[in-house]
C-alpha cells in the first residue's frame, strides 16, 4: 500500500508539470506564429496536423499500451514530445519560420501524445487498490483541470515577458520532468503474448461491443460530442459579440475550470454504488450552460451556468474513467480506452466544421438550442439500457482488473 501511494504521487507530480507546460505551449505557439507573420490559416494547419496525427496514432497506441508496461509507453512517448517541443523552440528562437516544419514538429508530438494517453489510462488502476479508484480519478481530475486553468494564464504571463520561445522551453522541460517520474514509478503488471496487430485492436473493440453499457456510451459520447464541437465554436464568438469581449471569454473559461474543480472535488467524496448512472444523471447537466447563452444570455448566468455543467462533466469523467476500470480486463483496458478516445477525436472536429455553416444558415440561437437537446438526449439514452442503470462498483480485485505485481523491477 505504501510502495502504490509512491507511485501515484509520482505519477499525479510529473503529470501536473507537464499539464501545466501544456497550457504554456498552447499560448506560445499561437504568439509565436503571429509574430512570425504567419496568421490563423497557419495556426490552423498546425493544429489540423496535430488532430490528424493523433487520429492515426490512437489506436496503436492503445495496442502498445496493453502489450508493454504502460509507463515505458509513457516515458517513450515523453521523450519525443520534449524533442518536438525543442524543435519547435528552435525553429523560433532561431527566427527561420518554417511552418511545414512546425507542422511536423506539432504532428509528431501530437502522434506521441496518442500511444501516451491509453499508457495513462492502463497504468492508474495499477497504482491504487480497487476501492480507492473513483478517488484517485477525481484527484487526477482535480489536478487536470486546475492546471488548465493555471497552466495559459501562467503561460500568458510568461510568454509576454520572456518570449515565445521561453514557452516552448518550459514545454519541453514538464515533459522531461514528466519521464523522470515514470521511470521511477515501480508497479509492473503480467502481459500476455503478444498476436497480430489487427486482432489486437479488433479485440478492444469486441470488448466494447460485448458490454451494452460500454457500447451505448461510446455511441453516445461520439454523439455528445459533435453537437458539442457546435457549441465550442460558437459560445466563442458570442462571448465576444455579446457578453462583453475578451474579458467576459476569459471569466467564462475561468468559470468553467471552476466547475471542473466542483465536479472532481464532489467525485472524491460522493460515491454511490451505481457510479455510472449518478455519472450520466450529472452529465444532464452540460445542457444547462448552453442554453444560457439563449436565455437570459447575460454574462453572471452564462458564467453560472458554466459552473454548474461543467461541475456535471467533470463528475461524469470520474465515473466514466473509473467504471472502465472495474469492468474491463486490465490487458485490454488501454484499447478499449483507444477506441473510446478516437470517437472523441473524430466528432469534435466534425462538430466544429458544423458549427460556422448551421450558424449562417439558421443563427447562433436556434443552433445551441438544438445543440442542448442532442446534448440531453446524448445523456438521456444511455440510462435506457439495464447496463448503465445497474452497473455498480467493484469492491475487490475480480479477473476483470487482475491485482499487479507492485515491486517487481
Amino acid at each position: 500500500m505504501k510502495q502504490m501511494s509512491r507511485d501515484f504521487r509520482l505519477l499525479a507530480a510529473g503529470q501536473g508539470l507537464s499539464w501545466l507546460g501544456n497550457g504554456f505551449q498552447t499560448v506560445a505557439l499561437a504568439v509565436a506564429i503571429l509574430l512570425a507573420g504567419g496568421g490563423a490559416g497557419d495556426l490552423g494547419l498546425v493544429m489540423a496536423a496535430s488532430v490528424v496525427a493523433m487520429l492515426c496514432g490512437t489506436l496503436f497506441g492503445g495496442v502498445w499500451a496493453d502489450r508493454m508496461q504502460p509507463q515505458r509507453v509513457m516515458v517513450l512517448s515523453d521523450v519525443v514530445r520534449a524533442v518536438a517541443a525543442t524543435g519547435i523552440a528552435l525553429v523560433f528562437g532561431t527566427g527561420h519560420y518554417s511552418l511545414p516544419l512546425v507542422m511536423a514538429f506539432a504532428a509528431i508530438s501530437a502522434g506521441a501524445g496518442a500511444f501516451f494517453g491509453p499508457a495513462f489510462t492502463s497504468l492508474k488502476p495499477m497504482l491504487v487498490p480497487v476501492d480507492r479508484r473513483q478517488s484517485a480519478n477525481a484527484t487526477l481530475s482535480l489536478l487536470q483541470t486546475t492546471c488548465a486553468v493555471i497552466g495559459p494564464a501562467l503561460g500568458g504571463l510568461v510568454v509576454a515577458r520572456f518570449g515565445a520561445t521561453t514557452g516552448f522551453a518550459v514545454n519541453a522541460f514538464s515533459f522531461a520532468v514528466s519521464t523522470v517520474t515514470a521511470l521511477l514509478i515501480r508497479a509492473r503488471v503480467t502481459r500476455p503474448p503478444r498476436q497480430g496487430m489487427l486482432r489486437e485492436l479488433s479485440a478492444g473493440w469486441l470488448e466494447i461491443r460485448r458490454r451494452d453499457w460500454l457500447l451505448v456510451g461510446v455511441l453516445a459520447a461520439t454523439v455528445y460530442h459533435i453537437a458539442n464541437g457546435v457549441v465550442l465554436v460558437l459560445i466563442q464568438v458570442l462571448a465576444i459579440e455579446r457578453l462583453g469581449g475578451a474579458s467576459a471569454a476569459g471569466l467564462v473559461a475561468a468559470a468553467e475550470g471552476l466547475g471542473g474543480v466542483v465536479g472532481a472535488a464532489v467525485g472524491m467524496r460522493f460515491k454511490p454504488r451505481r457510479l455510472l448512472r449518478a455519472g450520466w444523471l450529472t452529465l444532464m447537466l452540460m445542457p444547462v450552460w448552453v442554453l444560457v447563452y439563449v436565455w437570459p444570455g447575460v454574462l453572471t448566468a452564462v458564467a453560472a451556468g458554466a459552473v454548474v455543467g461543467y461541475a456535471g462533466l467533470a463528475f461524469f469523467s470520474v465515473a466514466w474513467e473509473t467504471a472502465l476500470q472495474d469492468h474491463i480486463p486490465h490487458d485490454r483496458l488501454a484499447r478499449v480506452a483507444s477506441w473510446d478516445m478516437l470517437t472523441s477525436f473524430l466528432a469534435m472536429p466534425l462538430g466544429n466544421a458544423l458549427a460556422g455553416p448551421l450558424a449562417a444558415a439558421f443563427g447562433y440561437d436556434p443552433v445551441l438550442v438544438v445543440c442542448a437537446i442532442v446534448l440531453l438526449g446524448a445523456s438521456v439514452t444511455p440510462l435506457a439500457v439495464a447496463g448503465s442503470r445497474r452497473l455498480t462498483r467493484s469492491t475487490v480485485e475480480t479477473a476483470a482488473a487482475p491485482e499487479p505485481a507492485t515491486a517487481s523491477v
